[in-house]
């Protein structure tokens, strides 16, 4: 059966420039800093973020970690949102791998608050806590409903952290969807925080593969524990030449994904489905089941046996992502699927 796939924007397949450059990338050895495609990658996104350099890893979760890892010492701290990739999907590694306290903190907004990391911050001094050296930050926050944060919110919770001595890191996993929503530059963000993680295998679609980008010596801590984790890879460059172009090509139709979404929340309402509401709606719906379907497991059960995959996204609610791989009649033909059900 061929599937209409929703459950993700990680389901793209590499378009055929892709596939092209990458079975004519030069390569090198990646570890002894010597494949070029993978340094031009890293050029590239260092001058589109505005940092001062870049270093190419295997997933978001590895360059979030390394990041953690870069900005902290073991038996530090670190201020990370209840509901954020990293708090939740990233199986706990901050602590088991790098040694690091997380402190939670309210990001139900998309963005912490100012009261949540006044009172989770612990100041060096008291030997009964970690002191708190790093803050983490997600744009677009995933949970949230894809929700995308605006500069000036981020340069001023930014600007309360550093303040306090903490460095900022975002998990940008989707940061361009937040520039493609709001119009504006990648470097409207980059330039209030420390680094920034990007993913180059969402919504721009390519195989494999993520971007941090902040200081020299900041990347250079992280080459270190990229090796450390088991992410020095050799001719990296065939991966790195689909990234190259989803980062220079794909950004722009990221407002089609926004569309499409658009198109699928008011689809869904029509057809009787309790729609979250989103004010900032980028390419997510989440909608909530009724008692009917109480089991977010077996609705999505139900949907792939027609032919529609989807996410459940905890008891009865439901995560529907649009993409690159789905187009305005893939969003119809959805629906249609789901009006079959009912609400």
């Amino acid at each position: 059966m061929e599937y209409l796939d929703f459950r993700s924007d990680t389901v793209t397949k590499p378009t055929g420039e892709m596939r092209s450059a990458m079975a004519s990338a030069a390569v090198g050895d990646d570890v002894y800093g010597d494949d070029p495609t993978v340094n031009e990658l890293q050029t590239y996104a260092a001058e589109l973020t505005g940092m001062d350099a870049a270093l190419y890893v295997c997933s978001g979760t590895m360059g979030n970690l390394a990041a953690v890892m870069s900005h902290c010492a073991r038996g530090e701290g670190a201020l990370i949102g209840v509901g954020s990739h990293t708090w939740k999907n990233e199986a706990g590694n901050v602590a088991s791998i790098a040694g690091v306290m997380p402190y939670p903190i309210d990001d139900s907004s998309g963005l912490p608050t100012e009261e949540s990391i006044k009172s989770s911050y612990q100041p060096l001094g008291n030997v009964h806590y970690a002191h708190t050296t790093m803050m983490s930050i997600e744009n677009t926050h995933n949970i949230a409903g894809g929700l995308p944060s605006e500069a000036e919110r981020v340069a001023s919770v930014a600007s309360l952290a550093r303040d306090m001595g903490m460095k900022v890191h975002i998990d940008g996993a989707r940061i361009f969807d937040a520039v493609a929503f709001f119009g504006n530059d990648v470097r409207d963000y980059t330039r209030h925080v420390d680094s920034i993680q990007i993913c180059l295998s969402k919504g721009l679609g390519a195989p494999m593969g993520s971007v941090i980008c902040g200081g020299f010596d900041f990347i250079e801590r992280a080459r270190r524990y990229r090796k450390a984790l088991g992410g020095g890879q050799r001719q990296s460059g065939i991966a790195a030449a689909a990234g190259l172009i989803a980062l220079r090509d794909m950004r722009s139709r990221l407002v089609l994904d926004h569309k499409n979404a658009a198109l699928l929340a008011s689809l869904l309402q029509d057809c009787g489905y309790d729609v979250e509401p989103a004010e900032k709606r980028t390419n997510m719906v989440y909608f909530k089941l009724c008692d009917r379907y109480a089991d977010a497991g077996t609705f999505a059960g139900i949907c792939r046996e027609r032919g529609l995959l989807l996410g459940p996204a905890g008891p009865g609610r439901i995560r529907m992502v649009t993409h690159l791989g789905v187009d305005e009649a893939s969003v119809r033909k959805a629906a249609e699927v789901l009006k079959t059900l009912g609400a």
